[in-house]
């Protein structure tokens, strides 16, 4: 028979045993995370679980909570996962590599564990998880040189497919026999990557969210190369320079105003560490090639001249440019 469907909860327990209980349960699952209940005075969770051959399955509910996974445990040897979400109730907000994706009932999430995150949900929320080995994927073609958190729906089409499978395979686990447990397990993993594949993710092309969030992690890769441009991203990404320009209008901007704000907020961070550098070695660190091109749009930009920022006579950070 296949595993039993175990349950666990915060219930009953003291606030701070109940954070601890939910860390634990966590990294029983899939690896260690920092739990915040935010500003609420206890956090209510419960998490129902079972496994089908490899792959774990999870009904998660919990009242509203920050977990992260820093840098400082990034450790892909210990979270060798990908973890597939389908949010059925609440909004959550995903943070990754700069960037930031809302998760609503019917949304699927789709993310390397291994790399850091943070996942804020301000109220209540209810999702049902997939937690897939790495290596089951690699098997069957997915590539893990760089896999970007991809968001599909479930609401139609292979997304709802996948998710009903999954919610009928958490129903039936436990009467699974070992062998039917192992066809159970190929077929949902075969079904959970079709969504993936029809959004071209970590594979050969990728969706228009997908390519936005590898061009934004490509410039920042690359920001302090002054030689950076539009021609180099789409080469790197392979796709086309126009393609590129429609997912930067779309959200109010073009590739160059992105890459050179992005320069323009880590000059002013730097100018106010005041970390003995010249405001020419700032500028030019960071890709510009003219001091006098630099005070311009950096006046532009903040409102403030960078000596202005480097004589700490301006506090604080500029707002973020995703």
């Amino acid at each position: 028979m296949s595993d039993t469907v175990h349950s666990l909860s915060t219930a009953g327990l003291a606030p701070k045993k109940q954070i601890q209980r939910w860390s634990d349960a966590l990294t029983d699952l899939c690896g260690q995370f920092n739990v915040d209940p935010l500003e609420a005075s206890s956090l209510e969770g419960r998490i129902n679980y079972t496994t089908v051959s490899r792959l774990k399955l999870c009904q998660i509910e919990a009242s509203q909570h920050r977990i992260a996974h820093s840098s400082a445990q990034s450790h892909s040897s210990e979270h060798p996962y990908v973890k597939i979400l389908f949010q059925t109730q609440g909004i959550s907000y995903f943070e990754q590599n700069g960037f930031q994706i809302q998760v609503k009932p019917g949304d699927c999430l789709a993310y390397d564990v291994s790399c850091p995150h943070t996942i804020i949900s301000p109220a209540l929320t209810r999702h049902e998880v997939v937690i897939v080995p790495k290596e089951l994927l690699r098997e069957r073609g997915f590539h893990f040189g760089r896999m970007y958190a991809c968001k599909l729906s479930a609401r139609n089409g292979t997304g709802r497919i996948a998710h009903d499978f999954v919610h009928a395979a958490f129903d039936e686990a436990n009467r699974l026999s070992a062998n039917s447990a192992v066809g159970v397990a190929d077929s949902l993993i075969d079904l959970l990557l079709l969504p993936l594949r029809e959004a071209d993710t970590a594979f050969d092309r990728v969706g228009p969210e997908a390519m936005y969030v590898r061009a934004q992690a490509f410039i920042r890769e690359h920001l302090r190369d002054p030689e950076l441009s539009i021609d180099q991203i789409s080469a790197a990404l392979g796709c086309t320079k126009r393609y590129l320009h429609m997912l930067f209008s779309e959200r109010g901007m073009t590739v160059s105003d992105y890459i050179w704000r992005a320069r323009l907020q880590h000059c002013r961070q730097e100018l106010e560490s005041h970390g003995g550098k010249t405001i020419t070695d700032v500028a030019f660190s960071w890709g510009f090639s003219s001091s006098s091109h630099f005070s311009r749009v950096f006046r532009k930009c903040f409102g403030v001249s960078p000596s202005a920022i480097h004589r700490g006579q301006v506090g604080g950070i500029a707002p973020d440019v995703t």
